[in-house]
């Protein structure tokens, strides 16, 4: 998930760089294109081949170690690339990955190449203000509380059946036995051994689990 407990160093209004297409740093394109305005009539066409092939194979080279810092394993959640497509003004769908370079810069992947470099303080305190402000949708819930359901689960030792996402509600099981019902509604999490009775009510799945009368499991 994104992390935002930092400091902003730049203005609220500031704009993220370049379009999404750019595949290195906006600003070491703009060197290239520079040089290569200023010395291309005084270079023979001979030479500025050999220049454009060394370009060439210095942007692969780019391209390789830029992708070797990158993640193997994609850390977003669909609430995630919606922050950042707000950010960044572009459709949650083309945003592929995202990654910390050096504790100082956040570079975003996108699906169909290409990445773009942003401050890390910038970029974290404007996923402050998209995340206070941006509603969560049903499917950014159910992900947000299943992935709270398996960490308590696995604090306890449990396991769960299939859930129903609608209501967001299912069985829970130790080693084959069934343990009782969870689910969360609007309100808060509810647990109930039984299929009928009274809901036992708290603020997390963790805490409600506990209320069934379930010890947490031990280390081996």
């Amino acid at each position: 998930m994104l992390n935002h407990n930092v400091v902003c160093t730049h203005n609220k209004g500031d704009r993220p760089p370049g379009k999404f297409a750019i595949a290195f740093s906006p600003i070491t394109e703009i060197n290239i294109m520079t040089y290569e305005t200023l010395t291309q009539q005084a270079i023979p066409s001979s030479a500025r081949d050999e220049q454009a092939t060394a370009q060439a194979e210095l942007y692969t080279h780019l391209e390789t170690q830029a992708e070797a810092v990158a993640p193997t394993q994609d850390p977003l959640t669909s609430r995630d690339r919606r922050i950042i497509s707000e950010i960044i003004e572009v459709e949650p769908e083309s945003v592929r990955t995202i990654w910390i370079e050096g504790g100082i810069t956040v570079w975003v992947q996108f699906v169909e190449g290409g990445r773009l470099p942003f401050d890390r303080d910038w970029f974290a305190t404007r996923v402050a203000e998209v995340k206070a402000t941006l509603p969560e949708t049903p499917r950014e819930r159910n992900e947000r509380l299943s992935d709270e359901l398996e960490k308590a689960c696995t604090v306890f030792g449990l396991y769960y059946g299939e859930i129903d996402w609608l209501s967001f509600s299912t069985k829970l099981y130790q080693d084959g036995r069934f343990v009782g019902f969870v689910g969360c509604n609007q309100q808060s999490w509810y647990a109930r051994p039984r299929q009928y009775g009274l809901n036992r009510v708290a603020a997390s799945a963790e805490l409600v689990i506990g209320l069934l009368g379930v010890r947490a499991a031990v280390a081996a």
